[in-house]
């Protein structure tokens, strides 16, 4: 019978039976009972009330009762520590025993009890297993090594045994190499300064020797070991190749990769005139071209290598064009990143049998498959130009079909073509004007409506075509807006006297009734260029516009060398560095390249450079008593920081000239205008002054006047400064829930803004919120409100008031907020930092007097200074940005050519902190003082002060 039964059983009181069988004299009945325990455990049944029993049966000879007694002791030891310890005295013994295999197997299962108290007692008998005659004992214990360093690391480098792992690495026993590289490697990971694989020419042909004999994972643990070596010369770099080459043709896939990863890497240090250099070309395609005929999980991970491969070195694969054509039963990904793969293969020599290809996949039924063909053909005319006429006739084909999403993608990558060739290719203009009713996707009306903008002099009816357009403009997608906006302005500038209604008409609908910030920054910049300077309007809009290059879908260089460092490792299917992707710091050194041999570039560091530095010998920022201070009082003030008043008349549209005096100067320009129409400016009236504030100096009074009240005083007030979301507890460490937020201050009042997000498979409800003391009373003013349940994959904002009156206990550092959030899963805790300047209170302006009297009141000691580096504002939007954020100008002077302001701001706690910022015109640093009764809080109050004038 299997040993199925022991699952099956209900009975009650079975502890009772089970610690009796334990206890009995018979062998077998004993056998029968420790399997009925570990059944037990298996399926979650808790029976570590029998530890004392079972492990009284570890005194046996036979192999396989000794193998469940130990797998009973990993589960529980942890839980019983105490009880644990009874059985050091076997496991010592069984160190010693006669059976290799006896001793192997204690020696592992004492490494994966996971207890402080029974690491001291592992030492001994682990030092004896690591210089065992029999290699499967050795090899065992190497691994252990690795798992004690991972509960004791102090233990394991005080006891000597990192150095017995490296002298295993020269043992005669290939398997052994292999774990002592491997568990090498392991520490080395979570120490990366330590220099613990210290690789030279004689271990590494142990290494390579030792490569040919050991399994398929030592195979991979020494050639990840072998990548990370840095040869000496192009000769070693050479010969490594040449031994490790081999790899190539072995079964494992894992093997594969990993080996072409090492010649990859050494390749760099190949002279490319070398014989061998082409010969190591050739052997790497014919694996990598194997690797695609196993089944399609394994195509993928090949292919997302393959990807990296090909970006830094095309012409491994230059010859195999073919084995990247996808066939019918490939699933999407598989396709999907063959397709990526042949269009970074294209060249001249192939380009007629791609296109044959991509023609033919265009017609497929899939229809993301369809999409990313047709944008295939597109990049093809981009890369290869000698193909872009057979590209551009192929996509027209393909129009013809009308088939709805064909034709949207055609017209997109014909967008991208008029970019790369202009004036070749315009004569199709006509053809897609004819598809234009069909076009409902926003990127596709977008690139339709650049072409007609782009081109409007060789469209008859491009007003009319832009106009349609216009007719739903609030229903379009903000793509598509925009894209309309700079198209009818274009079309102005090109044809001025036609379209004045239309351009009226785009610029109320994008300033006036929109409320998308973009847009209406957009619209008040052409608005505001075409009725103050319409000769500068028509150079920046109808700029040339920079070509495209094929280069925009390639990886970063230094990101493709650090990939290619990864190669058969997540990291390469991610394309992505480990660092975005682990947490903790295990594995995430950078790895990067070898330099070329004989490369004498210079490596100097840009923090090296010469800092040219006036600042080393400016004047004291505070200057004495009386002198500079002493004059405070008479200061004068900047201009007052709120802009004129706004009028408060609506503003009316139609007759209204929305481009002030501007037409008239664009029509006597050269534009196309007729100069017969003199000044009058067409249909266009006027605009009443109220309409919008004027600026006494703008040169055109009339109309739009100065929009931004560009040349006002100090700019309007806006709001405090707030922080972009952060993430604060990752999903991974909370059961699924994902909060990210930020800290806000507005009108007087704290809050902090959340962002909840379920990745869990369950629902998630009965939120609450609690904060530990913190320096500044923080706490929350109402409960967390999440009104209903919050379902998988949802997310929900919520904005939580907050005051100042919880209990107070500095922390460290000072801002350091320690959070609990409770849900009917559990309860998680997490820590943030909050910006200070979200506890500067309104009424932080100190009178002069009374800034002078405390200035000199508070001791010379307790002032600090900051050097804020490259912040290029003026003194007006400095002071202007600060008083945003509740930190208000007492007073502003020019002194020997540089500004200072003297500024206060008060905390909710009471404490008021000065600050002097010396403002140098030529120089970007500016340099902060600050004088506060706390002088603990200086740091902080700087941090807040770059934050905001950074952002």
């Amino acid at each position: 019978m299997t040993d199925s039964k022991y699952f099956t059983t209900t009975k009650k009181g079975e502890i009772f039976e089970l610690k009796a069988e334990l206890n009995s004299d018979k062998k077998e009945k004993k056998k029968e009972a420790v399997k009925k325990v570990i059944a037990s455990m298996t399926v979650g049944k808790d029976v570590s009330a029998l530890f004392p029993d079972v492990v009284n049966c570890m005194q046996t000879d036979n192999l396989e009762l000794k193998k469940l007694v130990y797998l009973y002791l990993m589960n529980y030891a942890k839980s019983q520590p105490d009880m644990a310890i009874m059985a050091v005295n076997t496991f010592v013994k069984d160190c010693e025993d006669p059976n290799p295999l006896i001793r192997a197997l204690a020696v592992r299962t004492m490494g994966c009890i996971r207890v402080d108290k029974i690491t001291e007692y592992l030492c001994e008998p682990l030092r004896k297993c690591l210089k065992d005659e029999d290699p499967y004992v050795r090899k065992t214990a190497a691994v252990c090594v690795a798992k004690l360093h991972d509960i004791n690391a102090q233990l394991v480098e005080d006891q000597g045994f990192l150095d017995t792992l490296k002298d295993l690495i020269s043992d005669s026993n290939p398997m052994v190499v292999a774990n002592a590289v491997a568990a090498l490697s392991e520490i080395a990971e979570s120490h990366p300064s330590s220099n613990l694989l210290d690789l030279n020419p004689q271990s590494i042909n142990k290494l390579l020797t030792a490569l040919n004999e050991c399994t398929e994972w030592g195979q991979i643990f020494i050639l990840d070991c072998l990548a990370n070596y840095m040869p000496k010369d192009d000769r070693e770099a050479q010969s490594i190749c040449e031994r490790v080459t081999p790899r190539l043709s072995h079964a494992n896939s894992a093997v594969v990769l990993s080996a072409v990863k090492v010649l990859m890497k050494f390749m760099e240090m190949l002279s490319k005139d070398l014989d061998y250099y082409g010969t190591l070309l050739k052997k790497l395609a014919p694996p990598l071209v194997t690797l695609l005929s196993a089944e399609p999980e394994l195509q993928y991970v090949a292919l997302r290598n393959i990807n990296l491969i090909v970006q830094k070195r095309p012409e491994i694969l230059k010859h195999e064009m073919k084995v990247f054509f996808v066939k019918y039963n490939d699933p999407i990904y598989v396709k999907l990143e063959k397709l990526d793969i042949m269009i970074r293969l294209a060249s001249q020599a192939n380009i007629a049998q791609v296109l044959a290809e991509l023609k033919e996949y265009a017609t497929e039924v899939d229809v993301d498959f369809v999409r990313k063909a047709v944008r295939a053909i597109g990049r093809c005319a981009i890369k290869v130009e000698q193909s872009a006429e057979r590209c551009v006739s192929t996509l027209l084909d393909l129009i013809q079909t009308k088939v709805n999403y064909v034709v949207q993608e055609a017209i997109v990558v014909i967008k991208d073509i008029f970019r790369k060739y202009p004036n070749k290719y315009e004569s199709v203009i006509a053809t897609l004007c004819e598809n234009l009713d069909s076009l409902d996707e926003p990127e596709a009306r977008a690139a339709m409506i650049w072409i007609v903008g782009e081109y409007a002099e060789r469209i008859d009816n491009a007003d009319e075509l832009l106009e349609s357009f216009l007719e739903g403009f609030h229903d379009e997608s903000t793509q598509v807006q925009l894209q309309l906006l700079t198209a009818i302005v274009k079309l102005f500038l090109k044809k001025p006297t036609e379209t004045q209604e239309l351009v009226q008409q785009v610029l109320s609908l994008a300033t006036q009734d929109s409320d998308n910030p973009d847009l209406r920054d957009r619209g008040y910049i052409y608005w505001r260029l075409l009725s103050t300077d319409p000769v500068a309007a028509k150079e920046v809009v109808l700029a040339e516009k920079p070509l495209i290059s094929e280069e925009t879908d390639l990886i970063e260089p230094t990101l493709l060398d650090e990939l290619i460092c990864y190669i058969g490792t997540l990291a390469s299917v991610y394309h992505k560095p480990p660092s975005a992707f682990v947490e903790g710091s295990r594995g995430v050194t950078h790895k990067s390249l070898l330099p070329r041999t004989g490369s004498n570039e210079s490596v100097e560091s840009p923090d090296t450079a010469p800092s040219g530095g006036p600042a080393a010998d400016q004047p004291s920022v505070i200057p004495t008593q009386g002198d500079l201070l002493g004059d405070l009082l008479n200061l004068d003030l900047g201009p007052p920081v709120s802009g004129p008043p706004m009028a408060t008349a609506p503003v009316q549209m139609g007759a209204v000239d929305l481009l002030g005096g501007g037409l008239d100067i664009l029509l006597r320009s050269d534009v196309g205008g007729s100069p017969a129409m003199g000044g009058t400016g067409g249909s266009f009236t006027p605009a009443p002054n109220t309409a919008a504030p004027t600026n006494v100096g703008a040169p055109l009074g009339t109309g739009l006047g100065d929009l931004f009240d560009l040349t006002g005083g100090v700019g309007t007030l806006s709001g405090s400064y707030v922080a972009p979301k952060t993430v604060w507890l990752p999903a991974m460490k909370a059961k699924g829930l994902e909060i990210s937020g930020t800290f806000s201050r507005q009108v007087g009042s704290i809050s902090m803004d959340l962002v909840l997000t379920n990745k869990a498979l369950q629902v998630m409800s009965d939120f609450a919120i609690q904060f530990n003391r913190n320096s500044f009373g923080l706490a929350p003013a109402a409960p967390l409100q999440v009104h209903a349940p919050l379902a998988p994959n949802q997310s929900v904002e919520i904005s939580l008031p907050l005051n100042t009156v919880g209990s107070v206990m500095k922390m460290d550092p000072l801002n350091n907020l320690q959070v609990a959030v409770k849900n009917n899963i559990d309860v998680f805790y997490f820590s943030t930092l909050y910006p200070l300047h979200i506890l500067f209170v309104e009424d932080g302006k100190m009178e002069r007097q009374m800034f002078l009297a405390t200035w000199k009141d508070i001791p010379n000691e307790n002032e600090t200074q900051f050097q804020i580096k490259d912040c290029s504002l003026n003194a007006d939007a400095v002071s202007s940005k600060l008083q945003g954020s509740n930190i208000f100008t007492v007073a502003k002077r020019n002194v020997e050519g540089q500004d200072m302001l003297y500024q206060s701001l008060k905390l909710t706690n009471g404490i008021w902190v000065l600050a002097e910022l010396r403002i140098q015109p030529s120089n970007p640093n500016l340099t902060l003082s600050l004088k506060c009764r706390a002088p603990e809080v200086s740091q902080y109050i700087y941090q807040a002060y770059e934050t905001i004038l950074k952002n």
